[in-house]
């Protein structure tokens, strides 16, 4: 009951609001309602005619609909431990996680304004393949990989910085973590419910199993992909 209990507090609604509106948000391109057809001309024009704003607005959405449930394991065990020392600061770990991955949308709107045309076409699409499977045998993935998969090591390790630097930590830790498949975006999975979803599978079970094989099994897979736009093209 007291698991229960903890998961109705103020800041496990707000996470689950925040997870249903931006799920909803990206189920809602393909309804056949007048606001919703807006909102898939914002998500699916190019960033040239979208702007600055609507890009931006389309990466947050992204974020928060793809990188909070691959946290809610860390969350939990943050709580874990908060209730073991009777304090809280749930809010606040959560506001620190959230603001790495704001960051991150606002670089990836710079990144995806500035490069323009450049992103389209099979090799653009071919060399960002690459990189997010040459990404996952790098050492930079494995450490990060490591303290993802133990959530209750970190807190124990950072707990004295309070609950806003460890979520500014963890987020960063994710950042590291997952960066390269979120960038995968940039070349046609923005707002694409099928990329969004299955890069969320992915990285989600990146994080709760053991071992190489998930990391290596996506970087395989990326390869492939790769391989195959490059093939279509000679």
């Amino acid at each position: 009951m007291r698991h229960l209990s903890r998961m109705t507090a103020p800041h496990w609604v707000a996470l689950y609001t925040a997870l249903i509106a931006a799920w909803g948000g990206i189920w809602a391109l393909s309804a056949p309602t007048s606001w919703s057809t807006l909102l898939r001309d914002l998500c699916l024009t190019t960033p040239e005619l979208a702007g600055p704003g609507g890009v931006l607005a389309m990466w947050l959405i992204m974020s928060a609909a793809m990188m909070l449930p691959t946290a809610l394991p860390a969350f939990a065990t943050h709580d874990d431990i908060a209730d073991a020392h009777g304090t809280g600061g749930g809010a606040a770990l959560v506001a620190g996680y959230l603001a790495v991955w704001a960051g991150f949308s606002v670089l990836a709107t710079g990144v995806q304004m500035a490069m323009g045309d450049a992103l389209s076409g099979p090799w653009a699409a071919a060399i960002m393949l690459i990189l997010a499977g040459g990404y996952q045998f790098s050492a930079s993935k494995t450490a990060c990989l490591s303290k993802c998969r133990q959530p209750l090591t970190f807190f124990m390790e950072h707990w004295d910085t309070g609950p806003w630097r460890m979520g500014l930590r963890l987020g960063a830790t994710c950042l590291g973590c997952c960066w390269a498949l979120m960038a995968l975006g940039l070349i046609g999975g923005a707002m694409s419910l099928a990329f969004m979803a299955l890069a969320t599978l992915l990285m989600t079970l990146e994080k709760l199993s053991a071992g190489p094989m998930v990391p290596r099994g996506i970087a395989v897979a990326c390869f492939l992909a790769a391989g195959y736009l490059i093939g279509g093209t000679i």
